[in-house]
């Protein structure tokens, strides 16, 4: 038996999961998803290869700019068949990653895409790696809401700019570490961001919010209060204070 996946490769595609849906069915296939969503790609490969599947063949879908490498998507499928115990089926992975032209594809061209997949051997990367032992020495993390509403209000275009933000000041992981999440609950505000450790949550984070959060609260060391939202509730008077925010060093070239 063949069997077919379209795997979402980022949290855009878990919002998007009826749209892959849809393609899938096309090539009579299923969906499984990199990170985030459910099923996930391991449990769906499980799936398909208890249910007797002998060949599975995996095309990545990537609607946004966020995703991570195709690699990925081979190393992830790699480690579910070296660990995979009893009969491995056959596993694919297609040399190409589908995009936002998705709806415009029809099953032959879907699978004309699926068709060029090459299998994997087991020798692919491993998971883990020794550069990443360590937690990184990141003075903010910021948490993106991913949950339906915020996701259905453009918090992926939030990621999106943030990303972009931070590239342009050449800041990495080792200065503000973002991580998407689920639902954050003051979901009236959506799309919401909050950046920890220093307890502070914005709403209504647009595009056009982030490079003024960028600029005066991740690098500057101020939040900005205007789109600050009150983290009163739950609150004691005997809860201390979290320490001010610190500024980034500037990374950017002086000259």
């Amino acid at each position: 038996m063949k069997a077919h996946v379209l795997v979402g490769m980022s949290a855009l595609e878990v919002a998007e999961h009826d749209r892959l849906a849809a393609a899938a069915r096309r090539v009579d296939g299923t969906v499984g998803h990199l990170q985030i969503g459910d099923p996930s790609l391991s449990t769906e490969l499980t799936r398909l290869a208890d249910a007797g599947a002998t060949t599975i063949s995996l095309a990545g879908v990537s609607l946004g700019p966020t995703a991570p490498a195709q690699s990925w998507l081979r190393r992830v499928a790699g480690h579910w068949w070296r660990e995979r115990d009893g009969v491995r089926p056959e596993v694919r992975v297609a040399t190409s990653v589908l995009r936002n032209d998705l709806d415009a594809l029809d099953g032959d061209a879907l699978r004309d895409v699926l068709g060029l997949a090459r299998p994997v051997t087991g020798a692919e990367a491993a998971l883990d790696s020794p550069a990443w032992e360590d937690v990184p020495g990141h003075r903010h993390q910021v948490l993106v809401c991913r949950g339906p509403r915020c996701t259905a209000a453009g918090s992926d275009r939030t990621m999106a700019a943030l990303d972009r933000a931070l590239g342009d000041r050449s800041l990495g992981d080792d200065d503000v570490l973002v991580t998407v999440t689920g639902c954050q609950f003051p979901c009236n505000h959506a799309p919401v961001v909050s950046v920890q450790p220093d307890d502070v949550w914005y709403g209504r984070v647009v595009p056009d919010a982030v490079d003024e959060i960028v600029t005066h609260h991740l690098v500057g060391g101020t939040p900005v209060a205007s789109r600050r939202l009150d983290r009163t509730r739950g609150r004691t008077l005997s809860t201390p204070d979290l320490p001010t925010a610190q500024p980034i060093a500037d990374t950017e070239d002086p000259s």
